[in-house]
């Protein structure tokens, strides 16, 4: 589906209908907006106004602030907004990943801020959604317009007359930079970035004078009209040529098999794989950081490929496949397992967003995924061969060692259980760590959600992202996976979650340390000085909202904490903190920890 958000001025006449909602996985879905704008009080004809008025618009209704003497007159007018939810959250670096959070259900985010100190501080969030391609909307709250040119030093700055230095940070993770000074072009600025972020699916930054905000301009006299993103289009022989080339490919192997990746989310190309899926019959899985965007329950699914730490027998279907399809994928040091991948480009046809490229030959570009995917259906011959193998070898996994009674708990027999919690009304929140390989275990229910920051892997990410998408996402109970290390830095949030209501379930691995980091290197820095977390949030509470925590230490203490989150407290945030030993690792942790960390080793190549 099209996406189609706003119009900038000068444009062509809407092409399909007003984006109103943005639905799981960020994938979009339309509303027609009829509409007329409507002529405004010159009083409400501000700068304030319209951007609050634009973030409803797209679906961003809920923005995650820090207020901060540079933008609180531009919070009044979010406020004053009446679809507007402003949500303050404890620092800007969680106001960032729930941005993040957000964008991942609900196809974009925003978070507000102050300037520097508080642009700064967010960064790291903002770089992440930039690697994982989510279009957040990050507004900083700047100095007085008249401020900009003079010698003057500034509070909130690194102490020169020079503001240029946030500016040029953001420069390089986000597409676009707005700098508002004047009101006669804040209106094409705002849009164009605004415009800009849902095209290329990048945060931007908007800067806004902090006398700006509440001034009335002719520019802003009438409601922003709902526009329409002109959407990108295929090269149509370019397409024929590259779907020849693929199908005859493709249709001379004996067991091709086909492989979706992250990029599927920002093509928009879930169901377009999902249809070549079908007509072909070859069997289907999906990178690591691709889960959650491919239905799990497909006929030919086979699992998670992700090398030597694959699902079990997916590996060893795809790497002895004499052709694999690989749509929209990342192959970093992390997703190759510290590049120990058994692939061939010879037998690879790489399907990008916008290009294909067949084995060692033709390359095609100015060709949209999902066309491509779409028109590649109806030209391959049906071949079952891979999949029908991956049926012969298969032996399905065994449960858990059965615990003795108030045995100390396990990790395996902790995701045994909540596996048998996951439903369509569920989402899963993986924390980088070893919550990345015990979840990409989980078999995903029609339905169930799952995000994981695989391609920047910031510890602390979970918490703010969990708010984000919570909020985003309130049909959907999130349960969080989240260890003790990483949530030391970003802990703060759960104030956040109690404000908004929010009924999330987060376990707190507690194994006391940084466990990937330990695989991959280990030394005294990896140990943490351990929290009494149940304590914690509890103070965090302090009575004011709904909230239940408990202590788990064996299988007995997990169902009944289980059995209480999902039944009398169900309307509770329940934050139950798990005690693990601090060697209890999953299996594919250690495998990955011993091929990063020798790729992390190689010596320096001869000069």
């Amino acid at each position: 589906m099209d996406t189609t958000i706003g119009a900038v001025e000068g444009s062509p006449g809407p092409s399909s209908d007003a984006i109103g909602c943005l639905p799981g996985n960020g994938s979009v879905s339309t509303i027609q907006n009829s509409c007329p704008s409507t002529a405004l009080v010159p009083s409400e004809a501000t700068l304030g106004r319209h951007l609050a008025r634009r973030l409803v618009q797209i679906g961003a209704t809920d923005v995650f602030s820090v207020p901060g003497d540079f933008n609180l007159t531009l919070l009044d007018h979010l406020i004053a907004e009446p679809g507007l939810n402003l949500i303050g959250c404890c620092n800007e670096l969680n106001a960032g990943y729930a941005a993040d959070g957000f964008a991942r259900c609900r196809g974009v985010g925003a978070c507000v801020v102050t300037f520097t100190v508080g642009g700064l501080s967010v960064l790291n969030a903002i770089a992440g959604a930039y690697s994982e391609n989510l279009p957040v909307i990050c507004i900083v709250g700047g100095p007085n317009s008249n401020d900009y040119g003079t010698s003057r030093i500034l509070h909130h700055t690194i102490g020169l007359p020079d503001f240029s230095q946030e500016l040029r940070c953001f420069q390089t993770v986000t597409c676009y930079q707005a700098v508002v000074n004047h009101l006669e072009d804040a209106h094409e600025l705002i849009d164009t970035a605004i415009s800009t972020a849902l095209k290329e699916s990048k945060p931007v930054y908007i800067s806004v004078g902090c006398n700006l905000p509440a001034i009335p301009h002719p520019t802003f006299s009438r409601d922003p009209v709902p526009f329409a993103l002109s959407r990108k289009l295929t090269n149509e022989m370019g397409l024929e040529a590259a779907v020849e080339a693929a199908a005859a490919f493709l249709n001379k192997a004996v067991k091709p098999v086909m492989v979706g990746g992250p990029k599927l989310r920002v093509a928009k190309a879930s169901e377009a794989f999902v249809e070549l899926a079908d007509a072909s019959g070859f069997a289907l899985a999906v990178m690591p950081s691709a889960k959650g965007l491919v239905p799990e329950h497909h006929p030919h699914f086979i699992g998670t490929y992700w090398g030597a730490v694959s699902t079990g027998f997916c590996a060893e279907i795809v790497e002895s496949a004499d052709a694999y399809l690989f749509a929209g994928p990342i192959f970093n040091d992390y997703s190759s397992v510290g590049y120990s991948l058994l692939l061939k480009k010879e037998k690879m046809i790489l399907v990008q967003p916008d290009r294909v490229l067949i084995g060692n030959g033709p390359a095609f570009g100015c060709i949209l995924m999902k066309d491509f995917l779409k028109a590649l259906a109806k030209r391959l011959k049906h071949n079952k061969t891979a999949f029908e193998n991956y049926h012969r070898i298969y032996v399905s996994e065994g449960h858990p060692l059965k615990c003795e009674p108030k045995e100390p708990l396990r990790v395996n027999v902790l995701f045994h259980h909540i596996q048998k919690m996951l439903s369509s009304d569920t989402a899963v929140i993986a924390e980088t760590g070893d919550s990345w390989f015990n979840c990409q275990k989980l078999k995903l229910p029609e339905g169930c959600g799952y995000e994981f920051q695989m391609q920047y892997g910031s510890i602390g990410w979970s918490v703010g992202a969990t708010l984000g998408y919570a909020q985003a996402g309130k049909n959907k109970r999130v349960i969080a996976c989240i260890g003790d290390g990483s949530f030391q830095v970003t802990a703060q949030d759960i104030s956040t979650m109690l404000r908004c209501g929010q009924n999330t379930i987060i376990f707190l691995i507690n194994n006391g340390g940084y466990t990937i980091e330990v695989e991959i290197h280990d030394g005294p820095y990896n140990v943490i000085k351990n929290w009494n977390y149940t304590g914690l949030v509890d103070a965090i509470h302090n009575g004011q909202g709904k909230c239940w925590t408990t202590k788990v230490h064996c299988e007995e203490d997990l169902i009944e904490a289980i059995d209480t989150a999902t039944g009398a407290k169900k309307d509770c945030l329940c934050f139950i903190e798990v005690i693990v030993h601090k060697d209890d690792t999953s299996k594919e942790l250690l495998e990955w920890g011993s091929r990063v960390s020798a790729a992390n080793s190689r010596p320096p190549n001869p000069q």
